[in-house]
């Protein structure tokens, strides 16, 4: 039986007798436990050793954190080392030492392995610490650790409505209170309240027929109730649109703003999730709250105690412990006058956690925190050293007040002696109460840990797989159709099967509405199409492409099942305008159409969100029946603010529209932008060869009749110089008969006169001067005609050249449009189909528009 026990510490005894261990029955807890102490009382150390010895005993836990104490119940290092401690050792303190980390490293786990000694404790104790049960650490509203989905609040709970109506009501009125307080709505009367009244209906409206609202749907319903009458009057005179609509937006603005993003992601905020892995095995779920506001940390923790009782409910009845709910810290969440959201729900917690196995442990540093009329119901006091006497007499004032009361002069004399790290213990179900002092604590207890040294648990407790929010596997019949890397791969990590022993009573989930994704993303599941803004045009764009062809379009490969969730229309700003250009002087006449499909992300960045343009008569498709619609964006609700935008449009356009004329300022041609450069080329090619053609016919002319001139004498020149020579022929051969007779006639009595053979001769060379000087004046012609035909090819050449160049003379020319050139075509708000699939805890999304 005393395996069974929590080992708290020793008694404190008034003589030498060894002192016996303090052996705490976890069955006690069901009458829950309240802890109270100062700073530097150990409290913290207590409600720490508590929680350990929990977990030794396999029990789960939800733990509230909202200073980073309760964190370092992750820090056990059952081999002891230094280096197990140095990541969580503080720098400054080593240096007021005068060590240097591994020093204090070293001299930190020695003093833990001696203190573990001290009281019979060791490696294999931290071993089992560390084995028992699946640690996660989670930070709502942040992604230091796990953040938490809090879509799954507004989900209607699993339990019949007409049984559980009374206890579902008073949860909608805590969800309700604690969702205006974080919209600044803090001094709320549930019975005075319009807000109040009106998000209440409509919670109500809907769960009592079974059907879940997230914020998204809740703001739409604001604006368009599904009721008439609220009470005896008619909705319109009880809650004028135009109010209803000041309430909406204030929703709104907090749900488009991107810190609440991270609200939306990671582990559903569901408590039997919360309370046992995957496997089975025993969890706890520390919930790390410092880096929240007071009204953050209010909505969240009334939302998370809602979602405890919600489970508490589905269980059966128990009169063993079977889980735990603590709670450091408790200042300002159970006050003893103000009514804070959280407060009723604590209550109810208090009042019948006894009867389903759920035990509170409650701990603050001050009793004026405490409404003790509240914990009346509270069977364990674990009572610390206080800070002051009338902290002192305000908690023996609260004991006394207690049903069956105490000895308050006992109690007096007991706490006058208390020292940090001793408690007075006050069990009902044992006798009288007693001192004792704690135990050495298992973890290593380095104090508050801020949000920055989160990630450094990574290492010692892995955050809870989430479903990325990106693409995800689909199959058809079983067949992949596309490939989605970001899932995990099939054999993922799972926990490895606890070898502990359950819980004394097993935990057993709460009946669930049908199958839901359990990473659905936020503002998507609203059945009623938002109206738009009056005035301002809304399209639909058609869904032209199947389910494979969509998901082929988005590519990847997946392996496992498939739900299809239908289909879902996105808004959109949708904007196209035709610009036309008109220039005589470069003879231009062109039009172009810039087209944009800006998504619901904040101001319209047009210069990213441009598309091809759209065929206006596609525009009009009847939306699919049974489809869903996410929300229309606060910023596109206006029709002054959407105006504004079309302006902006415009003006984009307007800034951006200019065109480039590629131009041939030589050849006078000019090139539309959507000329192709090689058929500009070509263009420029044949202007310039019909341009150096006229210019050559032109030059060439003079040089032509030259020529033609100049030909025509050489001719002559050459029929004169023939008649010479033959001339010359003649002569010589009249000067060789003549030479002939003269030699003959001294051989003969025939004489024959010397004169006569000197004037062949003479005739002769004058035949042949005559004939060299036509020759010479043949050369010069010939030189004549060789020049002028170099002077052609020169002019040719030097005409090629020039236009050649003129050709390659490319320039571009920047021209603007006017403003009065510039007409919209489509504006407004435009529905985009997506196919949405759920993929193990993943969402696949398709757009189904091309």
């Amino acid at each position: 039986m005393e395996e069974q026990c929590f080992y708290l510490g020793r008694w404190v005894t008034g003589d030498a007798a060894p002192a016996s261990a303090v052996r705490y029955d976890p069955a006690d807890l069901t009458t829950h436990a309240v802890l109270v102490g100062m700073t530097g009382s150990g409290k913290t150390g207590l409600l720490i050793t508590m929680l350990e010895e929990a977990a030794r005993q396999g029990l789960p836990a939800i733990i509230i954190d909202p200073k980073g104490d309760l964190t370092n119940l992750l820090l056990h290092f059952p081999a002891l080392r230094p280096a197990d401690f140095e990541p969580w050792l503080d720098a400054e303190a080593a240096r007021r030492q005068n060590l240097s980390l591994p020093a204090l490293a070293e001299k930190t786990a020695a003093r833990w392995k001696a203190g573990l000694a001290e009281w019979d404790l060791g490696p294999d104790e931290l071993t089992r610490l560390g084995d028992a049960v699946d640690y996660r650490i989670f930070t709502p509203g942040s992604t230091a650790a796990t953040p938490v989905n809090l879509l799954s609040s507004f989900a209607a709970p699993p339990l019949p409505w007409e049984e559980h109506r009374e206890m579902l009501r008073e949860r909608i009125a805590s969800t309700v209170t604690a969702l205006l307080g974080l919209i600044g709505l803090t001094e709320i009367d549930p019975l005075r309240s319009r807000e109040h009244i009106l998000l209440s209906n409509l919670l109500e409206h809907a769960w009592s027929r079974g059907q879940s609202l997230d914020l998204s749907e809740l703001i739409l319903q604001v604006q368009e109730p599904p009721i008439e009458r609220l009470g005896a009057f008619p909705l319109e005179r009880f809650f004028p649109e135009k109010e209803r609509f000041e309430l909406a937006l204030l929703l709104n603005n907090f749900l488009a703003a991107p810190s609440f993003q991270t609200w939306l992601e990671g582990q559903p905020l569901d408590a039997a999730e919360l309370l046992a892995a995957p496997n089975g095995k025993p969890r706890f779920s520390i919930f790390y709250l410092a880096h929240l506001s007071e009204t953050e940390r209010m909505f969240f923790v009334t939302l998370l105690l809602a979602s405890v009782e919600t489970w508490m409910r589905a269980q059966r009845g128990s009169s063993g412990l079977r889980a735990l709910l603590a709670f450091d810290e408790i200042v300002g969440y159970l006050p003893p006058v103000a009514n804070p959201p959280s407060r009723p729900v604590l209550l109810r917690l208090l009042k019948q956690g006894r009867a389903f196995g759920l035990g509170l442990a409650l701990a603050t540093q001050n009793p004026v925190d405490l409404n003790y009329k509240a914990l009346s119901n509270a069977g364990t006091w674990f009572i610390g050293r206080l800070q002051t006497e009338q902290d002192k007499q305000r908690l023996l004032d609260g004991l006394q007040s207690l049903e069956g009361g105490i000895d308050r002069a006992a109690f007096d004399a007991l706490m006058a002696n208390i020292k940090p790290r001793v408690f007075l213990l006050h069990n009902i179900h044992q006798g009288s109460p007693r001192l004792f002092t704690t135990r050495w604590a298992l973890n290593y207890l380095a104090g508050p840990l801020t949000r920055a040294q989160l990630p450094a648990f990574r290492s010692l407790a892995p955050a809870a797989p989430q479903a990325p929010a990106s693409k995800s596997v689909v199959y058809d019949n079983g067949t992949p159709l596309s490939i989605f890397p970001s899932l995990s791969p099939v054999g993922a990590h799972r926990d490895a099967p606890s070898l502990n022993a359950p819980p004394p009573v097993p935990i057993q989930s709460a009946p669930r509405p049908p199958a839901q994704p359990a990473s659905r993303p936020p503002h998507e599941r609203t059945s009623t199409r938002p109206p738009v803004p009056n005035g301002i045009n809304e399209y639909t764009l058609p869904a032209v492409l199947s389910l494979q062809k969509a998901l082929a379009a988005i590519g990847g490969t997946y392996i496992g099942p498939l739900e299809p969730l239908g289909l879902l229309y996105r808004p959109a700003l949708i904007a196209q305008a035709e610009v036309r250009y008109l220039a005589r002087k470069y003879n231009l006449q062109y039009a172009r159409r810039s087209a944009c499909l800006v998504p619901p992300t904040g101001r319209a960045a047009w210069d990213t969100c441009q598309r091809s343009p759209f065929d206006a008569d596609q525009l009009n498709a009847l939306p699919l029946p049974a489809a869903r619609y996410a929300p229309l964006p606060g910023e596109w609700s206006s029709p002054r603010a959407l105006a504004a935008l079309e302006k902006d449009f415009i003006d984009f356009v307007y800034r951006t529209g200019s065109i480039t004329l590629r131009a041939n300022e030589a050849l006078k041609i000019f090139a539309a932008p959507d000329l192709p450069a090689s058929e500009f080329q070509r263009q420029l090619q044949e202007a310039a060869r019909a341009g150096m053609q006229l210019e050559i016919n032109k030059l060439t002319a003079a040089i032509d009749t030259k020529l033609e001139a100049l030909k025509r004498r050489i001719e002559r020149q050459e029929d004169r110089i023939d008649r010479r020579e033959d001339d010359v022929g003649h002569r010589k051969n009249e000067q060789t008969g003549a030479d002939f007779e003269l030699i003959t006639s001294l051989f003969t009595r025939r004489k024959r006169s010397l004169s006569s053979s000197l004037s062949k001769r003479r005739l002769t060379k004058e035949a042949e001067t005559s004939l060299r000087e036509a020759q010479k004046e043949l050369d010069e012609l010939e030189a004549e005609w060789n020049q002028l035909l170099e002077e052609r090819k020169t002019a040719v050449q030097r005409a090629a050249a020039e236009w050649e160049a003129r050709a390659d003379q490319v320039s571009e020319i920047l021209l603007p449009p006017y403003r009065k050139d510039i007409f919209i075509e489509l504006f407004g708000i435009a529905w985009l189909p997506f196919y949405q699939i759920q993929a193990r805890d993943q969402m696949v999304e398709a757009p189904a528009y091309t």
